[in-house]
């Protein structure tokens, strides 16, 4: 494997981008969260900023959003972490703060072992969210949000995949 990269140098790959899109699947209409009900309502790709019940999108605008938020993101992950990532690591880790939010992220346990260095303790770190509004997704027989963990047990595989 080729040596880690300056952050400033990463961009997320196609292939990341096109799996985020798989994982959200698209929806044309605004849906509630399943754990937070309307009080996060989803549409096109996972976009919550600023959606309402009821409203909709097509499938090449909500790819537009999704490219454009996932970029904001990138920025945000940019200025928290200070140190090089292997490409399958940043894809991971924007994967993630796509999913719970660049503020989240750069506030995690996950970029403080990174910032330290301890990427092996930073990939560990993303199976610690499995928490979906009180509910602990990682439990046996979990019907709530068993995807959420299914998720999460994937991104973390891919960031271990970079440690080898």
């Amino acid at each position: 494997m080729n040596g880690r990269i300056a952050i400033t140098a990463l961009t997320l790959s196609a292939a990341a981008f096109a799996g985020i899109l798989t994982r959200e699947g698209f929806s044309p209409q605004a849906y509630p969260d399943p754990t937070r009900g309307t009080e996060l309502p989803t549409l096109g790709f996972g976009s919550t900023s600023g959606v309402r019940m009821g409203d909709t999108i097509t499938p090449v605008a909500a790819i537009n959003r999704s490219l454009r938020e996932v970029t904001e993101f990138e920025g945000a992950v940019k200025q928290c972490v200070h140190v090089p990532l292997y490409q399958a690591e940043y894809d991971a880790y924007l994967a993630l703060a796509h999913n719970i939010g660049p503020g989240r992220f750069c506030g995690s346990t996950i970029v403080k072992r990174l910032n330290a260095q301890d990427y092996r303790g930073a990939c560990e770190a993303i199976l610690l969210f499995k928490f979906s509004n009180g509910h602990d997704c990682s439990k046996p027989g979990n019907r709530i949000c068993p995807g959420l963990w299914a998720d999460r047990q994937r991104v973390y595989q891919q960031c271990m995949s970079a440690q080898q």
